[in-house]
């Protein structure tokens, strides 16, 4: 808690109320003290554990429904210690989550002490703390000594002590700067972490004698709770997220089964969260039930993001994007709020980039990117999905362009080279990624497609993970793996289009089999390298005509792969096209009631087929962060927004209406927003950070009175954007 003299302004008296809400979410606001302490641990041991409490929540109609993958545990011996400089003798208070030994420049203080006095001078403090069922953290609290991400950290220190009682030389020990969180509230440990909630009521209740029918008007989750529960026997919830399925008691996904035995009336809350529009429930005669509601569950992260355009639909499904996307962002970014509420690297990888343009929060990217890694050693893929280990290396190229962080990438390369070891070592004899036993290859739902052979899509995916290894061994100074990466890389390239490229398909073809082209062309090679950049432009061009536009190429149904469909379109200045695809397709979700947006959209399928998958009538989730992906595409490729440096230092700006008449909206910043308005006759914009890059086509040359128009030829212009700086720029849209 933040301490305050009680002589101070009442002013901050009040502040403290806010501060203390705040730190119990673990979500903070800036602080008034200048050196704060916060909670900390052994950097991404938080983030398996608390992944470890969310993914084990999972159930399937009651029954508890365990991951299918590794899971890691985090390190229960943790050694803490930074160097100070301290002016004056002071009391230094300790809260630790486990037991421990607290020491001042080696010397150990008796117990397990509340507090410590550290004198003036040069000193190290450290702890050492052992801690089984939560991940052994401390809050150390002085006027100099503080605990922040300074302090260092190790699970093996080394330590021996020789038969002089001289102490080892721990040189050897590897130490990483310690992770944190915002727990800066002492008496809210890492381990209290929850997320906040809400009272949320039905819009609509259907009472009878045994039951109670609810809607509570769109997709929501959280905790039912019973209000005046009164009696003995049995009560069952069955919850849906369409009407259909909540009253299908055989049938329906999630429920609560519960024993009754209540002599007075009493609130109830259930024990595990639910996705849920409507909620079903019924109850023995013996029971009593005066009413039902529930507690809205939340991640209080801040829409940055937005967006507004001429076209009331468009502007709809960019509402439902971002409560989709609010929805599946929870302690992590997930997949589906309703069945499997698991930590997927492919559903994520599309989140992260979905954040980028709406919340802009690198803690949820980067505590997700931690928890699908886990610890060494590597025994599978990252969810035993090949290219969801692909997904996972892309993503960090992806943080680290948006966000510019690079002591992410140099506090977790040494995870980054175990895991690329892991696929090294599993190359074929080409040197290239096919299936081995335990590989799930999984790249989308799609009737029929095959996964046999040397896959066309793996080789790609895995070519960019080297490429992003190369990046991040830079960045590290790691000048042998960068030259080491970058050579597989340029290697593995040069395969893909010597063995894959079709001259007659004027495609890459989806696989080899027995070192033979097969003969099926997919969608997903082709315009994954086209957004890769890998393409020349006459190959480009010759993708988008005889595969993305050629309707005997198979359909893509899923969210999920339509998300890429689209912006290899974007990329390709199809953005009118795409936007009469968005239209139809979420539209289409729209049309059915959608309050959020689904795991799977086909418009074939009618009646109760619109909610089956899996061979389950209520199988499909219909809230899936992979479906929020209009987010995404209207700020990339129609407001046009985009980093060309790390962390926005210099970023392009090239909008493309699409057929709208006018749009506008906000993009969010590592420090700041970049807001632009634009019309078929005028662009208004400022940015906040970096250097802009303008770029527009005009019919005749833009005016602009508080910048420089370049002619670049072929009716291009372009205006280069200072921070802080406004700019109305008058042209004639082409």
């Amino acid at each position: 808690m933040i301490k305050i003299k009680l002589h101070k302004l009442l002013f901050y008296k009040a502040l403290l109320a806010v501060f203390a809400v705040c730190n119990l979410t673990g979500f903070s606001t800036a602080s008034a003290q200048a050196k704060k302490a916060t909670w900390i641990y052994y950097p991404g041991d938080f983030e398996v554990w608390l992944g470890n409490k969310m993914q084990n929540r999972r159930t399937d109609r009651g029954s508890f429904l365990p991951v299918l993958w590794k899971m890691d545990s985090h390190y229960v011996l943790v050694e803490f210690h930074k160097d100070f400089d301290v002016p004056a003798t002071e009391e230094v208070k300790l809260y630790v989550e486990g037991i421990y030994n607290a020491k001042v420049d080696g010397q150990a203080f008796i117990g397990y002490p509340k507090s410590i006095t550290v004198p003036a001078g040069h000193h190290k403090v450290s702890l050492k703390v052992y801690c089984q069922d939560r991940v052994p953290a401390i809050f150390v609290q002085g006027k100099t000594v503080v605990s922040d991400d300074t302090w260092l950290v190790t699970f093996e220190d080394k330590e021996w002590i020789d038969a002089t009682g001289k102490v080892s030389d721990k040189s050897g020990t590897t130490y990483l700067n310690a992770g944190a969180w915002n727990f800066n509230d002492p008496l809210s440990p890492p381990s209290k972490f929850r997320l906040p909630t809400l009272p949320q009521h039905a819009v609509k209740s259907e009472k009878k004698a045994n039951s109670i029918f609810l809607d509570f008007g769109k997709e929501t989750f959280g905790f039912v709770k019973l209000h005046g529960l009164k009696g003995k026997g049995k009560l069952h919830i069955y919850y849906g997220e369409s009407r259909e399925e909540a009253m299908s008691v055989e049938h329906c996904e999630t429920l609560d089964e519960l024993d009754i035995n209540e002599p007075v009336k009493k609130d109830s809350v259930m024990e595990l969260s639910k996705a849920l529009r409507y909620v079903n429930a019924q109850y023995d005669g013996g029971i009593s039930v005066d009413s039902v509601s529930m507690l809205y569950e939340y991640a209080p992260l801040t829409q940055r993001g937005a967006f507004r355009c001429s076209d009331d639909e468009v502007n709809k499904i960019y509402d439902i994007s971002k409560y989709t996307l609010q929805l599946a962002t929870r302690e992590f970014f997930i997949d589906g709020i309703k069945r499997d509420r698991w930590i997927w690297s492919g559903d994520a990888y599309q989140s992260y980039a979905m954040n980028y343009y709406s919340f802009f929060d690198s803690p949820t990217v980067t505590r997700t990117i931690l928890a699908l890694r886990g610890k060494d050693p590597v025994t599978s893929h990252i969810n035993t999905i090949m290219d969801y280990t692909f997904y996972w290396f892309l993503s960090i190229n992806d943080y680290y362009q948006y966000t510019g962080d690079k002591s992410f990438i140099k506090q977790f390369y040494p995870r980054m080279q175990t895991l690329m070891d892991y696929c090294l070592a599993r190359r074929d004899s080409n040197g290239m990624m096919a299936g081995l036993p335990g590989d799930w290859l999984f790249i989308d739902w799609a009737d029929g497609l095959s996964k046999k052979g040397e896959l066309s899509f793996e080789q790609l995916l895995f070519c960019r993970s080297l490429e992003t290894m190369a990046t991040c061994a830079k960045l590290n100074n790691d000048a042998e793996g960068a030259a080491k990466y970058q050579a597989l890389a340029d290697e593995l390239k040069a395969k893909i289009f010597k063995l894959y490229w079709n001259d007659q398909k004027h495609a890459l073809v989806h696989s080899l089999i027995d070192g033979a082209q097969s003969d099926n062309v997919t969608r997903y090679t082709n315009m994954f390298a086209i957004f890769f950049n890998y393409f020349n432009e006459q190959q480009k061009q010759d993708v988008k005509t005889n595969v993305l536009l050629n309707d005997k190429i198979q359909k893509i149904t899923t969210p999920y792969m339509r998300f890429y469909e689209l912006e290899a379109l974007c990329a390709m200045g199809e953005q009118g096209y795409v936007l009469k695809q968005m239209k139809d397709y979420w539209g289409g979700m729209l049309k059915l009631g959608a309050t959020s947006f689904w795991e799977e959209y086909n418009p074939d399928k009618t009646g109760a087929d619109v909610y089956a998958m899996y061979g389950r009538p209520f199988g499909k989730s219909l809230c899936h962060a992979w479906g929020a992906s209009p987010i995404y595409l209207l700020g990339k490729y129609y407001l046009g927004i985009k980093p060309l440096t790390p962390g926005y230092q210099s970023y392009l700006v090239e909008p493309n209406l699409g057929g709208l008449k006018w749009m506008e909206g906000t993009v969010p910043t590592p420090d700041g927003n970049i807001k632009m308005y634009c019309s078929t006759s005028q662009i208004k914009i400022k940015g906040d950070i970096g250097t802009g890059l303008l770029r527009i086509k005009s019919k005749s040359k833009p005016v602009c009175k508080t910048g420089t128009i370049q002619a670049k030829g072929n009716n291009g212009y372009e205006l280069s954007i200072e921070k802080g700086k406004d700019y109305i720029v008058s042209y004639s849209a082409l």
